[in-house]
């Protein structure tokens, strides 16, 4: 076993628990175990819980996007004072000054990439899995080769293989694989690109828009669904069926985020503070929280972000 097998060994059997489980699960409650719906389902269950376990991920990723921001002023006062030194003495001291500022501020510019670079290897384990039930492997763990038989003779409605790949359905000439592929790389491709809209437009505050990273970001709206198509054109119906669960998962998330805990500043943030004071006067309450001795305007944006306004009147009110 090499050292990638072995590093993917432990990911694997999670994977293999998780999907086997939520199959017996289906199948208990009345399902065939050999349809392609079970497993749908099956996969279905594995996203939910992958995603949700990630949660704790996501809230730091937040937290600590909120602190980049605030460090944003620093960073660009440290970039300018070393605009247009281009000798390696100036390059070090401008990269040791910005991560030094991040490490004041109890973050680093690579803390948004960490649910992304989970995901990844629960990905590629998931991919290894499927491959090795359409080939009739066991696997590493509970899926056994009974199990990997059924998962490689599933198919949706008696018509549509999960192990077949789009590329694989234009090959043959069987339309339904090829109708299933298509819708579903277009949903997949339009969630992605709806979710990534979202947050540019509305989660994003105009600093944040002037920024290198917002044009990248730009140029990655259009990127992604084109790797989706191409990635699509490869992968069996099984995994993308996977993929367009998290792709759904993923911008109901950001929804959420959006309407709840929106980037101070942004354009979600100002529309938060409009309905949350439209509330608030409706309550008869002062439309906007005071802030506490030596409390600052970050401070009460977070404040007021975490602590929703309670259905009740004031005491007095109540009294009188």
């Amino acid at each position: 076993m090499d050292i990638f097998a072995l590093l993917m060994w432990p990911i694997k059997w999670v994977i293999e628990a998780i999907l086997v489980g939520f199959h017996w699960v289906v199948t208990s409650l009345g399902g065939d175990p050999g349809s392609g719906l079970t497993w749908v389902l099956s996969i279905v269950g594995l996203v939910l819980v992958i995603r949700s376990a990630m949660i704790p991920l996501t809230v730091r990723q937040i937290v600590s996007s909120r602190k980049s921001l605030e460090i944003q002023p620093e960073i660009q006062r440290i970039q300018k004072k070393y605009k247009g030194k281009k000798d390696q003495f100036s390059r070090e001291a401008m990269q040791r000054e910005t991560m030094e500022a991040y490490k004041k501020a109890g973050t680093n510019p690579f803390a948004s990439c960490l649910p992304l670079l989970v995901q990844m290897p629960i990905f590629l384990g998931l991919v290894q899995v499927l491959t090795d039930a359409n080939a009739v492997k066991p696997g590493v763990g509970l899926l056994t080769i009974d199990l990997a038989r059924l998962f490689s003779e599933s198919t949706l409605f008696g018509i549509v293989p999960l192990h077949m790949t789009m590329q694989a359905g234009f090959a043959t000439g069987s339309i339904p694989v090829i109708i299933t592929a298509i819708l579903l790389t277009l949903i997949m491709c339009a969630t992605q690109f709806y979710t990534q809209l979202q947050i540019m437009t509305k989660n994003q505050t105009p600093a944040m828009k002037e920024s290198p990273m917002y044009k990248q970001q730009r140029i990655l709206l259009y990127i992604i669904p084109v790797f989706l198509l191409v990635s699509a054109w490869l992968f069996p119906l099984g995994t993308m069926f996977y993929w367009l669960v998290s792709n759904i998962y993923t911008l109901v998330q950001q929804l959420i985020i959006i309407n709840k805990l929106p980037t101070p500043g942004s354009e979600a943030a100002l529309a938060r503070e409009a309905r949350l004071a439209r509330k608030r006067q409706r309550m008869g309450l002062p439309a906007v929280d005071e802030a506490k001795p030596g409390e600052t305007q970050a401070e009460i944006d977070i404040r007021t972000q975490r602590q929703q306004p309670r259905g009740k009147r004031p005491k007095s009110q109540r009294e009188g």
